[in-house]
Order: C-alpha cells, then sequence, then structure tokens
C-alpha cells in the first residue's frame, strides 16, 4: 500500500528540547502511514563549523548569560534584528531546499532559525508545500515568526505578542504517552529501578541536556529545605562529577523519564520547556526555580500566572513553596486532569489573566493530525532547481557563528 507521502521534520540539536519535540511528531506520522525524513539544520554546514555554532550558544549561556538575556530582549523588541537573521540566514536557502525530496507534501519545523529560512522560500513560490512550526516555547519569540511559514502551532496558554502573518492553531504538547503511565510502575517500583529509597521526599531537579544553569545552587537549596535532590545533569559530565557524593543522588543523561518522574515528588526546573510540559503531563507538580535568563524566564512568568507551575524567586521563599506543592500532593487522575495530550488539564480553564481560557476557549489539537490534514491537500514539492550553486552558499558557513550568537529561543529541554 502506498504511503499518503513524505513530510519533512526540520530540527536542529541545540540542546535536546527542539529535538524531542521533532522526534515525537516524526512518531505520530509514521503512525499515520506517512514516510518521514528528519533533517537536522545545523548538518547544513560543514562538521567544524556545526560545532563551532553550538558551542558558542553553549558558552553564551553559561558563561555570558546577561549577555544573552540582552539579545533576548533586543530581538524581542526589535524587528530589525529578525530581519538581520534572516539575511544572515538566506545563504542556506539553496542548500536546504536541496533537501527537500520531490515527493514531499509538507515541512515542519521545530527550531526557530529553520522558519527564517524556509518561510522565505515559501513566499517566493519556491517551495510549493505549507510549512508549518511547532513551537517549543510559552513565549513565541520574534525569531521564529518568518513570512512565508502557513501555521504557527503552540501549546495553550503560550503568549504570541506579534503578528505572525499566518495561521496560529492551539495544539497539544508534542510529549510522548509514556509520561502519563510510566509503563505501569507504581512510585515505590520507580524508585527501586533508580536506586532511590523507599521513604522520603524527592526533588528532580532538572536542567536540559547541558545542564544549564544555576544547578549546584539549587541543589544545594533544595537540600536545605529538608527535601532530598535527584538530579539529572543530562551530558553535563563535569557537573554530574561536581556534584556527586555525599549521598546525593545525581545522574547523567537518563532515557528513561517518564519512569523517574514516577519516582519522585516534585519538578524543579529552570526553562519551562519540554521537560516541564512532560511533568505535568505525568501529574507532578512543577517548581521554577533560578530560571536561565532570556526564554527560561520568560516561560516562567507565564507558566506561574497560568497556574501550571509554582515560581519560587529567591532561596528564603523555596522552602515554603516546596513545602505547598508536597503538601497537596499529586492530583489524582480525574476526568480533565492533566494527560500527555493536555497538561494542563483542569487547571488550563480560565485564569484571571486569561478569563477565556486558552485564546477563546480554543479546542487544542493533535499536531500531527495537523500536518497529516495539510499534506494530504498539498501536492509534491517537485524537483529543486539543480542549477549552479550560489555563490553566497560558502557565505553561510562563515556567518553561522553570528547568526548563532543571535539565538534567543528555547530549547534545552
Amino acid at each position: 500500500m502506498a504511503h499518503p507521502g513524505r513530510i519533512v521534520v526540520v530540527s536542529a540539536d541545540i540542546g535536546a528540547g527542539h529535538d524531542r519535540a521533532a522526534d515525537e511528531l516524526a512518531e505520530r506520522l509514521r503512525g499515520r502511514g506517512f514516510e518521514v525524513d528528519r533533517l537536522n539544520l545545523l548538518h547544513l554546514l560543514p562538521a567544524p563549523v556545526h560545532r563551532v555554532v553550538r558551542e558558542t550558544y553553549r558558552g553564551v549561556l553559561n558563561r555570558f548569560p546577561w549577555g544573552y538575556h540582552l539579545l533576548f530582549r533586543l530581538t524581542s523588541r526589535s524587528r530589525t534584528s529578525v530581519r538581520a537573521i534572516r539575511l544572515l540566514t538566506r545563504p542556506f536557502r539553496a542548500r536546504i531546499r536541496r533537501r527537500i525530496p520531490p515527493d514531499t507534501r509538507a515541512v515542519v519545523t521545530t527550531y526557530p532559525f529553520a522558519n527564517q529560512i524556509l518561510g522565505p522560500l515559501r513566499r517566493r513560490g519556491w517551495l510549493g508545500v505549507p510549512v508549518l512550526t511547532y513551537v517549543t516555547d510559552l513565549v513565541v519569540h520574534p525569531t521564529w515568526l518568518a513570512p512565508g511559514v502557513d501555521v504557527y502551532c503552540t501549546v495553550r496558554h503560550a503568549e504570541l505578542r506579534h503578528d505572525c502573518g499566518g495561521d496560529v492553531a492551539v495544539v497539544h504538547p508534542l510529549v510522548s504517552r509514556a509520561f502519563a503511565g510510566a509503563g505501569g510502575l507504581d512510585r515505590w517500583q520507580a524508585r527501586q529501578r533508580f536506586g532511590l529509597p523507599a521513604d522520603g521526599v524527592f526533588a528532580l531537579i532538572v536542567a536540559g541536556s547541558w545542564g544549564a544553569g544555576e544547578v549546584a545552587a539549587t541543589t544545594a537549596e533544595v537540600e536545605s529545605t529538608g527535601v532530598r535532590p535527584v538530579v539529572v545533569c543530562g551530558r553535563n559530565r563535569a557537573l554530574r562529577r561536581r556534584l556527586s557524593g555525599a549521598g546525593r543522588h545525581v545522574l547523567g543523561w537518563v532515557d528513561d523519564m517518564p519512569s523517574l518522574m514516577r519516582a519522585v515528588d516534585v519538578v524543579v526546573e529552570n526553562a519551562g520547556g519540554l521537560t516541564c510540559q512532560e511533568a505535568l503531563a505525568a501529574g507532578v507538580p512543577v517548581v521554577t526555580y533560578r530560571p536561565i535568563p532570556g526564554h527560561g524566564r520568560a516561560n516562567a512568568a507565564i507558566l506561574a500566572r497560568s497556574g501550571l507551575t509554582r515560581w519560587a524567586s529567591t532561596p528564603e521563599q523555596l522552602g515554603p513553596v516546596l513545602a505547598a506543592v508536597v503538601g497537596a500532593g499529586r492530583p489524582a487522575p480525574t476526568r480533565g486532569g492533566p494527560t500527555p495530550e493536555d497538561p494542563a488539564g483542569a487547571r488550563g480553564g480560565a485564569t484571571p489573566e486569561d478569563p477565556a481560557g486558552a485564546r477563546g476557549g480554543a479546542t487544542p489539537e493533535d499536531p500531527a493530525g495537523l500536518v497529516a490534514e495539510a499534506a494530504r491537500s498539498a501536492a509534491p514539492a517537485g524537483p529543486a532547481d539543480r542549477g549552479r550553486r550560489p555563490l553566497l552558499d560558502p557565505v553561510g558557513d562563515a556567518v553561522a557563528v553570528v547568526a548563532a550568537l543571535l539565538q534567543s529561543s528555547g530549547g534545552l529541554r
């Protein structure tokens, strides 16, 4: 039986959040019968430049957080800065177009810079299939917005403060359904799997795949409240070595996050990204503490305003906030409660800031279903122009590092 078409999902390995959302979307689309190609935007660069881009972003975030925050604010307020990013990424347009097979019927992005390349291709008629994007943050930063993008998929309570020029669809988060069930494990079995004692109150401290932010300070301050920390350092081996010892439970990269969340009483996070949505899907209360600059603080504010998380803004507030959420216990699974499709659950309705609920009470859609519908109604992309490579192609390699410094959206989760 012939498949209904091919869909290209474009992401980037900046942190893990963009890729994890893309992985979940690709799995759902394959379940609907589509052929799915995954494309890492940074793989368009030569390998040395790819590494420089990634490490430059990581270095700015860890060593110069104030600079990252300023860049985030600048690109939030100035459309000129976003247009500059679009100009810097212009040399990649022909290169990415050649990576889109002729039988492609839709392109989906989970990384903002991809929109700055694919949107103009779509607008100018060089790409004849729909371009959709799944926004991985609650704050829809202007770097996500580009002329030519057909649909912006955002989760409930996401804030869009600028005219995007395309359609906006409220969708369920791209969170694995495993977070709702965790393989049928109860809390004690989950604790046994990770070597945690059966008794005690545990806080899962997460900081993305890079272990970014003030993780050491957070760990010490959680310990001082009497709650026992379980720290996930991701791929940050130096951080894991630094925090290990003294009876602490310090982990590196964890493949089975659903079971780990089943084992703990609360999640303490600092970016408001995909891990936060996964915790809400698992029914674990979430506390935001020491959020990273830029998108981390912006997401934290939205989450707190919507009542999805609690934000402890000082060490003095951390103890009472943890006590409050742990004392309240996990919400019982009830009709309308948190699910992988709607982590906000019953809490995602009316709020003082949003009396009508999510954008006038819009019902979230499955993003895979929305993409599949767009793909089925579109004609194939057809072959790319196989003519001479543009002279500007090599320029893209040279400006990639500059563009990376202006990267100002989420994806550390």
